[in-house]
């Protein structure tokens, strides 16, 4: 999780004051075997087990509507991988989690979803390099 780590750091000097929180929940993994399979990523079929549970409970601890009692807008901002991303995006627009592959994201790239107090879910953005020079946009 080095990159994410320091992307962090360097987030943070702008936003003073705002609280960060580490978990183990976000780390990068294997979500869930990928429908339709890839020939260019073959993880052992335990890893999707031990990865799929930590990552389906991320989205579970992290992706909600907020409390009833609340009366502002509120923002969470996380920091991680792509293959988390785009198992999160899934999930929260419900779309088959399975198809997660499909989507591709850039290194440091900028998504940001919206959950409404009804609960409904809007994808704002998907993988945004726009703010970085050309030359350094990237992709695992």
């Amino acid at each position: 999780m080095t990159r994410a780590v320091e992307t962090t750091d360097i987030i943070s000097r702008h936003l003073p004051g705002v609280c960060k929180v580490s978990t183990d929940l976000l780390r990068e993994g294997a979500p869930i075997e990928p429908d339709p399979p890839v020939s260019h990523w073959k993880p052992e079929a335990v890893q999707y087990y031990e990865d799929g549970a930590r990552i389906e409970a991320a989205f579970r601890n992290y992706i909600h509507r907020a409390d009833a009692r609340q009366e502002e807008d509120s923002y969470e901002i996380f920091i991680c991988h792509a293959n988390v991303i785009r198992y999160i995006v899934c999930r929260a627009l419900q779309f088959p989690p399975e198809g997660w592959l499909r989507l591709s994201l850039n290194n440091g790239s900028i998504t940001h979803l919206v959950i409404r107090p009804n609960g409904r879910v809007a994808l704002r953005t998907l993988g945004d390099t726009g703010f970085m020079p050309p030359d350094k946009i990237t992709r695992s």
